[in-house]
Formats: structure tokens, C-alpha cells, sequence
């Protein structure tokens, strides 16, 4: 494991976490979220993270390979019996492409956790019952 610059924890921590479906929405780290809340309550949840398979150890991959991970990743999700939404991690101006992702309600911390380093991911977002996205990171920070 390597340390997280404080320029990438800076850029995790701006980045705009967009969930779509059919009433999309935007989650911010440490910004408690009412649709979020909402969310969980339809599907009577009390926790849910947002993960990607895209451009493992923070490391850019050309847009066919994160196209495919990323399917991986959602077949994996659905076959653990979870019923994902598609969203998009995307920075308002760094230029860093938009990652494609996954809302997963339902998705605990232990279980993102060991996803999240099985794809090679140096960070998650998870948010518990009160709805705030916080940043998780699988590495030494």
C-alpha cells in the first residue's frame, strides 16, 4: 500500500458523486443528503456505498477496459443479490475523465471494503443512516 497525496485526498474530497435512476442526485463528502435518506428508506436500508471499478490504484485506463470493469462490477453486484444504481464520479475541474460507478444500497462497509480492494480501488464512498457520503480509503492515507 502507498500513502494517498494530499492532492488525490483533496480531489476525492471535491468530487461530485452523481446518481441517476429515476429521481437522480448529487452526494457530496460529509454533506448529509435527503434523497440519499430517502433512498434508503424506499429500499428499506440503512446504509448504502458508491463504488467503481475504473481506473484502479488511481492509476488512468483508456475508456474500453473501465467500460468493462465496470460491467464486471455490476454483474458481481447483482449476483451478490444487490440491486445497483448507475452514477458517475466526477471532479467540477480537474479535467480527471468521469468514472463510471455504482450506487449500492444496502452495501455495507466490511462487504465495499474487500470489493473495493478486490478491483483495485484506493477509495469508497459509504454512508451510514444518517446519509452522509464520507470517504473511505483502502490504503495507508
Amino acid at each position: 500500500m502507498t500513502a494517498i497525496s494530499p492532492e488525490l485526498r483533496t480531489a476525492y474530497l471535491e468530487t461530485e458523486y452523481r446518481v441517476g435512476g429515476d429521481a437522480p442526485f448529487v452526494l457530496r463528502i460529509g454533506q448529509a443528503s435527503a434523497q440519499l435518506r430517502a433512498l434508503h428508506l424506499r429500499r428499506r436500508v440503512r446504509c448504502s456505498s458508491f463504488i467503481t471499478a475504473a481506473n484502479p490504484g488511481s492509476q488512468l485506463q483508456d475508456a474500453a477496459t473501465n467500460a468493462e470493469r465496470q460491467q464486471a462490477l455490476g454483474t458481481q453486484l447483482r449476483r451478490m443479490g444487490y440491486a445497483p444504481l448507475p452514477g458517475m464520479g466526477q471532479h467540477p475541474s480537474n479535467g480527471w475523465p468521469a468514472e463510471a460507478s455504482w450506487l449500492v444500497p444496502g452495501l455495507g462497509l466490511g462487504c465495499v471494503r474487500q470489493l473495493a480492494g478486490q478491483w483495485g480501488q484506493t477509495a469508497l464512498i459509504f454512508s451510514a443512516e444518517d446519509a452522509t457520503p464520507r470517504l473511505v480509503f483502502t490504503a495507508c492515507g
